[in-house]
């Protein structure tokens, strides 16, 4: 959302002193995020916040210079490839002061914080008040905006509920979900968000407290539902000198200098049969784009393309491809700016594939062939009897070799694809037809 916020002049709340509220959060990049506020002035604010560099969660009541309630996580949240489930609850009418301000984290209730100062019997809350404009997704005198995504935000009026009756734990993973209509009461000022397609700012509760949307809404297909795969900004040559600037949902990569930088992505497999796309934003065309071992990247340092890996394997843009140091001439073709690049990793039977828009697979590839691997690039090497797990991954070598990854999600950068192609597995949205018996790095895709 970062440079997108939904905002709503509140009216006379069921209770002022209680309330509810509970949504779902992917974030990316670190820093001061706020992801819901609610402002009068720098004395009198409410936030739910992202804290600095560490990433700990910030629920804070401020009125009149002090705090009027404040809960400040000791954990870290530092995990930007997964969905956060975060409830609030304010209740300063509680008998029990502790219960007065509560954090729930992915089903689990927080109780250990560095800042921790209940609300006074009776406190008002400013988020929640008369006249006061509730922001979501930027602080409410427009700085500190959410970089992430959200899903299932629910504000609910008078009412202080538990994580539970928001998500439930899956009977066959194991994973906290979302409930996706929970039984719960929204009252005066209570709101559901479910950010649909060309309605991001409907409320669904039955108030019509609707939102009005400042900048553009891009609605992913990732979801808690449905988690996609994303480039990896903890990747650890990230930290080693090597680094990229990471924005749009850590979609799109831009590299700080003029020396070669690799990233991985966030999932992989040991099996089966995957695709995604990659659309070349910038100019210069010193760029890779492939799979690779990531287990590799902690042996290595120093300025690499994944081409330079044992076990990592890429294409370029005259459809030359790559690995273990060795570069050759493969599938003559020209990718330039705003091309995509499209890549089918056969995993199963060790086999990668590759095509320019939706031009035929290089070297007459065929990703449907299986064993016998007609036209594919490389036979990825295995570990004996055992697969590797392979994940996307891409290189760059300057200001002006900007790459944006389509992993299913439906957008390169904040561009919704033009003309969806055909997807048999029906897991993510791509720009051209994904070949038969493939599917997407994500959360379902992986279990199919």
């Amino acid at each position: 959302m970062a440079t997108t916020y939904l905002s709503d002049t509140q009216a006379t709340p069921t209770n002022n002193k209680k309330w509810t509220w509970s949504s779902w959060c992917k974030f990316s990049g670190t820093g001061e995020q706020y992801i819901m506020s609610a402002y009068t002035d720098a004395n009198n604010n409410t936030s739910i916040r992202f804290l600095d560099a560490t990433n700990r969660l910030d629920f804070q009541n401020y009125v009149s210079s002090s705090d009027a309630g404040r809960l400040k996580t000791t954990r870290y949240l530092r995990d930007p490839t997964a969905w956060y489930h975060i409830v609030c609850v304010f209740d300063s009418d509680n008998v029990t002061s502790g219960d007065r301000q509560q954090i729930w984290i992915n089903g689990v209730r927080e109780t250990v914080f560095d800042t921790e100062t209940y609300p006074g019997s009776g406190a008002a809350s400013i988020l929640n008040a008369s006249g006061i404009v509730a922001e979501v997704g930027r602080r409410s005198d427009s700085a500190n905006m959410l970089n992430g995504e959200l899903a299932h935000t629910h504000f609910c009026d008078g009412q202080a509920y538990s994580a539970s009756d928001f998500g439930e734990t899956d009977a066959t993973s194991g994973i906290w979900i979302p409930k996706s209509g929970p039984s719960v009461t929204y009252g005066n000022n209570g709101f559901f968000l479910k950010y649909s397609s060309g309605a991001s700012g409907t409320d669904s509760s039955g108030n019509s407290n609707d939102f009005t949307v400042s900048g553009t809404m891009t609605n992913l297909k990732d979801s808690p539902d449905n988690n996609f795969c994303t480039l990896n900004p903890l990747d650890v040559n990230a930290f080693s000198g090597n680094q990229f600037v990471y924005s749009e949902c850590n979609n799109t990569v831009v590299p700080t200098g003029n020396n070669w930088k690799s990233t991985v992505s966030t999932m992989g497999n040991m099996t089966g049969k995957y695709y995604f796309e990659t659309k070349i934003i910038g100019s210069d065309t010193n760029w890779w784009v492939g799979i690779m071992d990531p287990s590799e990247v902690q042996y290595y340092s120093g300025s690499k393309k994944i081409t330079e890996y044992p076990r990592g394997y890429g294409i370029t843009a005259g459809g030359d491809k790559g690995n273990n140091g060795s570069e050759v001439a493969w599938g003559t073709t020209s990718i330039a700016q705003n091309d995509i690049i499209c890549i089918a990793v056969d995993i199963t039977n060790s086999k990668i594939y590759a095509r320019k828009n939706d031009d035929a697979w290089l070297v007459s590839g065929d990703p449907t062939s299986g064993a016998t691997g007609t036209g594919s690039a490389f036979t990825l090497a295995q570990n004996g009897g055992n697969n590797i797990n392979y994940v996307p991954a891409v290189s760059a070598y300057s200001v002006n070799s900007k790459l944006s990854c389509n992993f299913g999600a439906g957008y390169f950068g904040t561009t919704a694809v033009a003309s969806a192609g055909t997807n048999a597995s029906e897991v993510g949205t791509f720009e051209f037809d994904v070949p038969t018996g493939y599917t997407a790095f994500s959360t379902k895709g992986l279990n199919i």
